[in-house]
């Protein structure tokens, strides 16, 4: 007779209580992320040792105080807000903030919260990506400084070369008004030759070097055909999971232009950089819709990327939004990086970007590119 290995399902026990018949309290003991239960009243229920590990307080410490008191102050409002959501039955998905040890420290956690209306409680996973942010903030702080250190000194090669040629020009006309026919002694003839053919040396050098300027960028900066459509599908790959989570809508129509003549790695780049701030700056409980279109618009083509976010106050932040460190959202992840180096993108290679946006209504951008 064959031997069978009878399998148990649980489906086929719609009963079973899995406290009573499944020991859980090993993995939720040895568990290295860290896990938590939450009451909708603001408060900790239970948490794992690695949570309380982290965070350096007794249980009875933390359980004796409201949840947001372990929030960082940046944090709070926005972190209130998902609750909200929570409250609502509504997930939470890859949600991070900072939250404050016991010793004063800053960590950054990344939460998978799941709400339980029927008990009022929330369960929650978190990991720790303290590690992760620190990276990123010093890959973003090289790079926006390389940025505006190189832009600082090619302003400074311009402006010597050009200030340069003014007396230079000054000097060459010196030369056109002096009448040396009454100068008879041979040496100082041969002299002004020489400093005139000198003065024309300068001058041409220095125009020379204006031009190698002009052309530097164009040398360092591949330029090729580049389409929209595929662009994108580069962009939102990596982006799946944070897209399926916030559950975005596009509106894509790249039937105006399809392509244009700019670098692959730039706009990308820019792809990236306005479509996660779209995210990032979505309205808690709105559904995101992000709109994508091109034309022509007179020499130029258009881009025009389009959200219903949380928009900005256009009178605040007029003449600011394309600066370093500028944020205009108390969002933990606000660095003031990003639309800066789209705006050196754009103007890099002879184009420009400009935005309208209006508050709780959303944002527009137009990227104009030379055609």
């Amino acid at each position: 007779m064959k031997n069978e290995l009878n399998t148990v399902q649980i489906s086929d026990y719609p009963n079973l209580n899995l406290e009573e018949h499944f020991n859980i309290e090993p993995f939720f003991k040895s568990s290295t992320d860290f896990l938590c239960i939450a009451g909708y009243d603001g408060f900790f229920k239970r948490v794992n040792p690695a949570f309380l590990k982290l965070l350096g307080y007794t249980k009875e410490e933390l359980f004796s105080k409201p949840i947001s008191d372990n929030i960082f102050p940046g944090d709070k409002r926005i972190t209130s807000s998902y609750r909200d959501e929570l409250k609502k039955e509504v997930p939470l998905l890859n949600f991070e903030n900072r939250y404050l040890t016991k010793s004063g420290e800053i960590v950054w956690l990344s939460w998978t919260s799941i709400p339980e209306p029927s008990l009022n409680l929330v369960y929650a996973i978190a990991k720790n990506i303290t590690h992760i942010k620190k990276l990123e903030e010093e890959r973003n702080f090289l790079l926006a400084n390389l940025t505006k250190v190189n832009a600082k000194f090619k302003q400074l090669t311009y402006t010597t070369s050009h200030d340069l040629r003014s007396p230079v020009n000054n000097f060459l006309s010196i030369f056109s008004l002096l009448d040396i026919s009454k100068i008879q002694d041979e040496d100082t003839l041969k002299y002004i030759e020489m400093l005139e053919t000198s003065a024309f040396q300068l001058k041409n050098t220095l125009n020379k070097h204006i031009d190698v300027l002009n052309a530097e960028d164009k040398l360092n900066v591949k330029l090729e055909k580049v389409g929209f459509q595929n662009t994108l599908n580069n962009t939102l790959e990596p982006l799946k999971a944070l897209i399926e989570d916030s559950q975005v809508t596009f509106n894509i129509d790249f039937s105006g232009v399809t392509d244009i003549n700019f670098n692959a790695f730039y706009l990308q780049s820019i792809f990236l950089n306005l479509i996660s701030n779209s995210i990032k700056y979505s309205r808690p409980g709105v559904p995101s819709i992000i709109t994508i279109t091109s034309k022509k618009v007179d020499e130029f083509i258009q881009l025009i990327f389009s959200d219903n976010g949380l928009g900005f106050d256009m009178k605040k932040v007029d003449g600011k939004i394309f600066g370093l460190h500028q944020s205009f959202h108390d969002h933990h992840d606000s660095k003031g990086i990003g639309l800066y180096l789209v705006s050196n993108y754009m103007h890099s290679l002879g184009g420009n970007i400009s935005v309208e946006s209006k508050l709780n209504v959303g944002t527009s951008f137009f990227l104009n590119f030379r055609s």
